[in-house]
């Protein structure tokens, strides 16, 4: 198969598009021809070797994929059948989906939902996967529309984007977070019904003025914080990411006074009756202009130069790798 093989040359990390053989299949494996990938960031550390991503050399990278079984170990999945898979560490030490092939557990395998194609599924992808799991996180917490507005930071990212996207479907009013002018206009055909600037959440106090509602943050660090002490008495905050940082420079304030909930979202080990829901409410609510608008489409042979765009900060929306 052809695949994007990651190497480590000299303590340097190599990404070369090559032919590799799978191993052969084990009990309980699914071996799927791959149709489409994408691009995240999770990914764009690997290729580049920027981040501590890969341990085990060489490895094929594409932390998410969707396609069609061509052989499976396991009843639940016949040849033929169209599947999508995301998260489990698949891409980071098994081998993931910038390949013409995947050989999988089949627990992590979700069937292609009904009325989607495996396309339109990578455009969505592990980030819009993340993002539906931070709009159920909110609704759970009972944060409807009639709440108030619900601000996203990362906006223009592919969580953000898609988060701003379904919010809007959703009857949510959207507040969105950029450290990027240039992706004003881009977010507002989204749905946002406004653009904040990240500069204006760089500092912050235990308590703040109550503006959100709900927050999805895909930043961390002082963003987090700062939406923290903005939320509303009895709001949720989704957390799912941390571009901007890993710490939290916040305080217990905004918990026991005004009974926030900080609830965080993680998409790679999600239990497979969660994955489901998500994909299902993906394919019902997120609108067919998404697709659209949000979605910049490469060749395989693509994937290890438009890597480095990512940490570069040059990326937005979704980044979408045909594979076949």
């Amino acid at each position: 198969m052809k695949a994007i093989v990651l190497e480590q040359v000299e303590g340097q990390t190599q990404a070369t598009i090559k032919q590799a053989d799978l191993p052969a299949a084990a009990a309980g494996e699914v071996l799927v021809d791959v149709a489409w990938s994408s691009l995240n960031y999770k990914d764009a550390l690997a290729i580049t070797g920027k981040g501590k991503i890969i341990r085990n050399f060489p490895m094929v990278p594409g932390i998410d994929f969707a396609g069609v079984v061509k052989h499976s170990n396991d009843a639940r999945y016949t040849a033929g059948q169209e599947v999508v898979l995301t998260g489990w560490g698949v891409g980071e030490n098994h081998w993931g989906g910038l390949a013409e092939q995947a050989q999988v557990k089949s627990d992590w395998l979700v069937p292609l939902p009904a009325g989607m194609s495996s396309r339109s599924a990578m455009i969505i992808g592990t980030a819009g996967l993340t993002a539906m799991l931070c709009v159920m996180a909110l609704e759970d917490a009972g944060i409807t529309p009639e709440s108030g507005e619900v601000v996203v930071t990362g906006a223009s990212g592919g969580v953000g984007s898609t988060a701003v996207a379904l919010l809007h479907a959703l009857g949510y009013k959207v507040a969105a977070v950029t450290g990027r002018e240039s992706t004003h206009d881009y977010l507002l055909k989204l749905g946002a019904s406004r653009i904040m600037p990240r500069s204006e959440f760089a500092e912050t106090r235990p308590l703040e003025k109550q503006i959100w509602a709900g927050v999805i943050d895909t930043v961390g660090g002082n963003v987090l914080a700062k939406v923290l002490a903005q939320t509303n008495y009895s709001g949720c905050v989704a957390a799912c990411g941390l571009a901007g940082g890993f710490d939290l420079p916040t305080t217990v304030m905004p918990f026991i006074l005004r009974n926030v909930r900080l609830q965080g979202v993680d998409s790679v080990n999600a239990p497979f009756a969660r994955r489901t829901a998500a994909w299902a409410r993906l394919a019902n609510d997120l609108p067919e202009s998404f697709y659209q608008t949000a979605t910049t489409e490469i060749a395989l042979e693509d994937a290890p130069k438009v890597a480095a765009d990512f940490l570069n900060n040059a990326i937005q929306g979704r980044t979408l790798v045909k594979i076949r």
